[in-house]
């Protein structure tokens, strides 16, 4: 069997053509279609962040690497939490704005036991009776002292200008250079988690750690994620919390110095109903929401710390995008075998989640690294390429279907195509059944007839003759001229091959019977189909160049398979057929021949012709006279002239008497020379 299998093995013929050839195989619209995919893959990978949907997969997967990576402290001995709770406004019988009378009182407490410095989130943005003791308060202090600040144009949900007015005709009121302001506006994101530091625009004071721990200009840009920690015990805190009650009460406030000295002091509410955020455990979790002062005091904490993680550049983004969609792509591309890509898929996917936890873990922000889109950008190339992969394998796959399809039974030609090692072979032994035909007298025919005739009548015997071999079930070596070769056993094998070769032979002869009774008129009679079958061991393989897949047999099999053939003409038989052919055969009956000497071979073969023409009986007769020629009974001789008399028309059974008087019994008939 010889096929011609496009770029089966590539030729070295330079980079542009092998590039022309792919693009022609794969089509234009295809490879547009796969590029312009492999760019939306390669945006997702960059720019998931950005991305509606992608953005908040990409938070949720961010908020399980920070809360994975947060640190578990003891309780931050440098800052004290002062709160309004709601305890406080129960007593104070005030709820919004705040009482200011217990504030004051806190603040002159808190300023007697000498605090590193005060910070208040708490908005004076509107008139309340008692300002007057808050300024006189704050014109006491003499720890530096801030007071909350917003602006309308960052904050217009929360602060309209006649509120920001009034706050800083407030401050104008304080005359203490002691006290100044502070930026409390946080940005949390659209699902309302505080994730990163806020902006701070220089039109705005310092943000509250800024200006309680000034000397730490680069925290004024930086818009990093936060740091937030997490207390080493379960019932532990991270910071000090103490309600300001506490500090509005002299008695009580005494007490409470050792909480305050050397401290950072931020004074805030921790109310249910206002100023509150999620913080990346809590969205996962489910727990309580956190103070807006509490964030404060995890910034001035991570800036104490000096901990500023630092974000991927944009060109490592487009580095790993790149990298990851390759990847996608070449995975795709790759022909192991499926356990082994799935393991491969596997260890991919696990360095996909691995790699973000291990930056986060070593001190890398990965606040904006694409992770989702990391994967989805895979998904897609994985898809796209292995798609347009796919597509040019069909064809392939249909190319190499229909030519192997002229040479092999279906059931053979699909386990080629599912397992490829089983056509790519580079040569074995193996015992086979050889089957050659040939049309008698078709050579002197085409010399007879036009050309147009011979090719038309040609191609209607070989298809006839093709088909009967795939469809009991053998392969298709090649044609030579009028001739047929076909075996059995390669390159898949089956426990009845003997049987399919047997009735493929018979089957051939009585096509061959049919179509040289129904040539068109004008056309020379033409002879009979001549067919050789032996069974032996023989070399199968592939031989040939590189871009043919040259599949066929050689050896002493296909050798007696076509003396077999030859050996008809002399033995006036139509069908020949060796002993070893004929040993598992089922539903097949045989009668003898005789033994002969082929031409060119040392060893004689007993050979064999499938009963066609003489009744069952009579075949028996005449197995049992061989048998008895064999034995040395020289009777059995004229027994047999007898029975071939009874076959007049019978050609091979008159040579089969006429040979075994020229023979011996366990001798054979030498065709040497014939």
């Amino acid at each position: 069997m010889a096929v011609t299998l496009p770029d089966h093995k590539p030729k070295k013929t330079g980079v542009l053509r092998n590039m022309r050839r792919l693009w022609q195989q794969v089509g234009t619209l295809r490879i547009v279609a796969t590029v312009t995919l492999l760019l939306i893959a390669l945006l997702v990978a960059r720019y998931s962040w950005s991305i509606p949907f992608a953005d908040e997969i990409e938070r949720v997967l961010f908020d399980v690497r920070a809360s994975y990576a947060m640190e578990r402290v003891e309780e931050d001995d440098r800052i004290l939490v002062v709160v309004y709770t709601e305890d406080t406004l129960i007593e104070t019988e005030v709820r919004s704005p705040v009482d200011r009378v217990i504030l004051a009182r806190a603040l002159r407490n808190l300023d007697a036991m000498n605090p590193r410095g005060i910070a208040i989130d708490i908005l004076f943005d509107q008139s309340t009776p008692n300002d007057e003791q808050l300024i006189e308060a704050f014109e006491s202090m003499d720890t530096r002292t801030y007071n909350a600040f917003a602006s309308s144009r960052y904050n217009p949900l929360d602060m309209q200008p006649r509120q920001e007015d009034f706050l800083a005709d407030f401050d104008r009121r304080i005359d203490n250079e002691m006290v100044g302001q502070t930026s409390v506006l946080l940005y949390a994101d659209g699902d309302n988690v505080q994730r990163s530091w806020p902006e701070q625009p220089p039109i705005l004071p310092p943000l509250m750690a800024n200006a309680l721990a000034p000397g730490h200009e680069k925290y004024r840009s930086y818009t990093g994620s936060i740091a937030y920690r997490l207390p080493l015990y379960e019932d532990g805190a991270v910071f000090t919390k103490l309600p300001i009650d506490w500090f509005a009460d002299p008695e009580m406030a005494s007490g409470l110095a050792d909480f305050v000295e050397g401290r950072y002091v931020l004074i805030g509410a921790d109310l249910q109903d206002r100023d509150r955020f999620e913080t990346p455990l809590s969205r996962l979790t489910g727990g309580n929401t956190t103070a807006g002062v509490e964030i404060h005091a995890h910034l001035l904490a991570q800036m104490l710390d000096g901990v500023m993680p630092r974000a991927l550049p944009g060109w490592a983004l487009w580095f790993t995008g790149f990298f990851v969609i390759v990847a996608g792509g070449l995975t795709s591309l790759s022909e192991m075998r499926l356990w082994k890509l799935a393991l491969v898929v596997a260890i991919q996917a696990g360095l996909l989640v691995v790699f973000p936890f291990w930056l986060q873990q070593s001190g890398t922000d990965t606040l904006t690294l694409p992770v989702f889109g990391w994967g989805t950008g895979w998904t897609v190339a994985f898809i796209a390429v292995g798609a347009a992969a796919r597509s040019v394998g069909a064809e392939k796959r249909h190319y190499v279907t229909g030519a192997l399809g002229k040479y092999l039974p279906a059931d053979v030609t699909a386990q080629i195509l599912s397992d490829p090692e089983s056509l790519l072979l580079h040569g074995e032994k193996r015992v086979i059944y050889a089957l050659f035909t040939d049309l008698e007298g078709f050579t002197k025919l085409s010399h007879a007839i036009e050309p147009e005739m011979v090719a038309t009548l040609l191609n209607r015997y070989l298809d006839q003759l093709s088909e009967i071999v795939l469809d009991h079930g053998g392969t298709l070596d090649k044609f030579v001229g009028d001739a047929v070769i076909a075996f059995w056993g390669a390159p898949i094998s089956r426990p009845d091959d003997a049987t399919r070769a047997s009735k493929c032979a018979i089957a051939m002869y009585k096509a061959g019977e049919d179509f040289r009774q129904n040539v068109p008129e004008g056309v020379p009679p033409i002879g009979c189909t001549r067919v050789g079958l032996h069974c032996g061991e023989a070399i199968v393989g592939n031989f040939g160049g590189e871009d043919r897949i040259q599949y066929t047999a050689l050896g002493d099999a296909m050798n007696t398979g076509a003396r077999l053939e030859g050996a008809n003409k002399f033995l006036k038989t139509k069908i020949l057929v060796s002993r070893e052919a004929t040993l598992e055969t089922d539903d097949i009956l045989f009668r003898p021949m005789g033994r002969v000497t082929l031409s060119g071979r040392a060893t004689p073969v007993e050979v064999y012709e499938p009963v066609m023409e003489i009744t069952d009986d009579s075949s028996e007769k005449l197995h049992t006279l061989y048998r008895k020629y064999e034995n040395g009974d020289k009777e059995a001789i004229d027994e047999i002239a007898l029975l071939a008399r009874n076959y007049p028309d019978d050609l091979a059974i008159q040579g089969f008497a006429e040979r075994l008087r020229q023979t011996k019994p366990g001798g054979s008939y030498v065709l040497q020379g014939k």
